[in-house]
């Protein structure tokens, strides 16, 4: 039975193609030689049978058509190549109508389900349904099966303009939702750029899934173009690490990838050889699905930890709480246990916000981008309860006092020191258990009286720098004091590395938002991809707020046109003040000279409307608050510029 032959335009006017000239065209999927020689059109395979050159590209030269990658010659209408070789093109039939070109092309057969199709449904199944990438020549076929996904309304694909923002979205989602996405990349350069976002997520805790090309798996090993061992170079930051192979078991080999992301919150890497994406799945094969994948997460303590954890708290008048970011999910917990103790509540900077600033109980941040509420009170207390902190340098949990840690990670516990009581356990069940155990056995004092006034010692000393002002800019205080004022209590707050970061952390006070920041890799340009992330978990439901220094913005300065591409309501502040400011006080600290840390920047809100987004540009404090309000008021992308001096932070 033949088969239907289905014409396709691929030329409205013959025009577009003068005699003697070539061009690529596309008729359904595919690819298609247009050449018109001596009066004729005709339609040849894109494809040169020896490297697959586009011959579309290619040129007629003496009568021939020459390949433009290595010059192979063929008949520009037979597709035949001169003398006795037999190695021609496929030709297709080719019909005017009016000023129109048509190429006749068998029916295309149904898609057949490949390796990649069964692998992107078991991703989808699992609920990773968010991937940031870039698409291109190594991994076609795993892009394709996403697309077909995405078609179906089951993924979101976000193309970005560098792969090191897409891993750090991912991240971002990652650390908000304790969900994972995927970054996605080709082979090579692709692949290494998505590193240090990948790192990030790994010391951060946050579950994410890297997908790479790879190239042919015959030419592995030869120095092949953009030829990388991925999973050689990936073992460091992947808990999870393989090379997908043609006789993998597909679906279950995803599978194990987004369990050991979701359990272990770390990453984990799949490559894909660019052969293995459009093989034939095996017959029979299925998708997989999480359940009864996964067991339940709710651990309880040991007995023992119990009974020397409740013997400390009824023995203590004055508890401080500590919440750090592995308390995130079981915050209102915490908080209702803190409530039951009267103890003040202090977090980590990547615990800002797990308890408001307003709350009677709130006593803002420890350590060096945090208060001296939360110091003073740390300083004063005779037990210290640990939630979901690492005792890092920055955050300076004092080891002098008792210490109760409760930690979902073994290894976590006593991890810089001894502490006096290590509880493993998950956070809510182990409160839960505590609560029962001391039964209204507590002995402890209402701190809510001094943690007010010490916020109105704090208070007034904020006010006092509030009245510093420089010819060279506005205050990092003022900045964040309005933002105090206008930020929605339900945002989800993005934030840099730099002296940005510790302005924000010493003088935003929070309400409800939520916090993303790389932490412990503590790397400078995190802001704008996370707030691609960010918005891709709440979308509009929530308002999405970047704040970054011009040092880190212009490490991913592209991605406000993906902001723009997708209509993302993502607002963007940037602290201008022309240097890496935190590294020059760096420098000064350690009685160096200020060397090679000024810089040359853009417009930032003349750059914003460049790629279609809002952006205005403030350089007088007395109009901060005006713009501010203004930039909130904006339905898309929008970017505030506020020129600041830097010794004012």
């Amino acid at each position: 039975m033949e088969k239907k032959i289905i014409w396709h335009k691929v030329l409205s006017n013959k025009k577009e193609l003068p005699e003697g000239r070539v061009k690529t065209v596309t008729a359904d999927h595919k690819g298609i030689c247009l050449t018109h020689y001596k009066g004729k059109f005709s339609a040849l395979d894109n494809r040169c049978p020896h490297q697959g050159g586009p011959l579309g590209e290619g040129s007629i030269e003496n009568g021939l058509l020459r390949c433009p990658w290595h010059g192979w010659d063929f008949d520009p209408c037979s597709g035949k190549p001169p003398g006795s070789f037999d190695d021609g093109i496929d030709t297709f039939p080719v019909k005017e109508e009016g000023d129109s070109i048509y190429v006749g092309l068998e029916e295309e057969a149904p898609h057949k389900t490949t390796v990649s199709d069964i692998m992107v449904e078991t991703m989808v199944n699992w609920g990773v349904t968010k991937v940031f990438g870039m698409v291109g020549h190594s991994n076609l076929g795993f892009a394709d099966a996403m697309r077909r996904q995405e078609e179906k309304g089951n993924l979101n694909f976000y193309g970005i303009r560098h792969e090191g923002a897409a891993a750090f979205a991912a991240s971002a989602y990652g650390k908000l939702t304790g969900k994972p996405a995927a970054c996605f990349s080709i082979a090579g350069p692709g692949a290494t750029n998505m590193y240090t976002g990948l790192w990030d997520a790994k010391v951060d805790r946050a579950p994410i899934l890297a997908l790479t090309g790879q190239v042919k798996t015959q030419v592995v090993g030869t120095g092949n173009f953009q030829e990388v061992d991925l999973v050689q170079g990936f073992n460091s930051v992947a808990e999870f690490n393989q090379r997908v192979q043609r006789d993998s078991r597909h679906a279950e080999l995803m599978s194990l990838a987004i369990k050991h992301a979701i359990l272990k919150r770390d990453v984990s890497h799949l490559t894909f050889p660019d052969e293995v994406q459009e093989q034939p799945a095996k017959p029979n094969s299925k998708a997989q699905t999480p359940e009864k994948r996964i067991t339940s997460l709710e651990i309880a303590p040991p007995i023992e930890a119990v009974n020397d954890a409740v013997k400390l708290i009824k023995n203590s008048k004055r508890p401080v709480i500590i919440m750090g970011h592995g308390a995130r999910a079981h915050k209102e917990a915490v908080v209702k246990f803190a409530e039951s103790l009267n103890a003040a509540v202090v977090t980590t900077f990547k615990g800002k916000g797990l308890i408001a600033d307003n709350h009677p109980l709130g006593g803002g941040v420890l350590g060096r981008s945090g208060t001296p509420i939360a110091s003073w009170f740390m300083n004063e207390s005779d037990l210290l309860i640990v939630f979901g902190a690492s005792f890092s340098n920055h955050t300076g949990i004092t080891p002098k006092k008792p210490i109760i840690q409760v930690d979902f990670d073994p290894l976590a516990l006593s991890k810089f020191h001894k502490v006096d009581v290590a509880v493993f356990g998950e956070i809510s069940r182990t409160i839960a258990i505590l609560n029962t155990e001391l039964n209204g056995e507590i002995n402890t004092i209402n701190q809510t009286e001094e943690i007010a006034e010490r916020w109105k010692i704090w208070k007034t000393e904020k006010a006092k720098r509030l009245l510093e002002t420089s010819d060279k800019g506005i205050s990092s205080i003022a900045v964040f004091e309005t933002m105090n004022k206008l930020t929605p209590d339900n945002a989800v707050m993005c934030v840099d590395v730099g002296n940005n970061a510790y302005s924000f952390g010493r003088y935003f006070e929070p309400a409800n938002q939520d916090f993303l920041m790389s932490g412990y890799l503590g790397s400078i340009g995190f802001a704008l991809p996370a707030a691609i992330g960010a918005w891709t978990a709440v979308g509009d439901s929530r308002p999405v707020v970047a704040v970054a220094g011009d040092g880190g913005l212009c490490q991913y300065l592209a991605e406000i046109t993906t902001l723009v591409k997708y209509n993302m309501n993502a607002k963007l502040i940037v602290i201008n003040n022309h240097e890496l400011g935190k590294i020059s006080k760096e420098q000064r600290a350690g009685e160096f000279d200020v060397w090679k840390t000024s810089l040359s920047n853009p417009n930032f809100a003349d750059f914003a409307q460049s790629c279609g987004a809002w952006g205005k540009r403030v350089e007088d404090q007395n109009q901060l608050e005006s713009v501010m309000k203004d930039m909130f008021n904006q339905s898309g992308p929008a970017v505030l510029e506020i020129m600041a001096d830097v010794n004012l932070i």
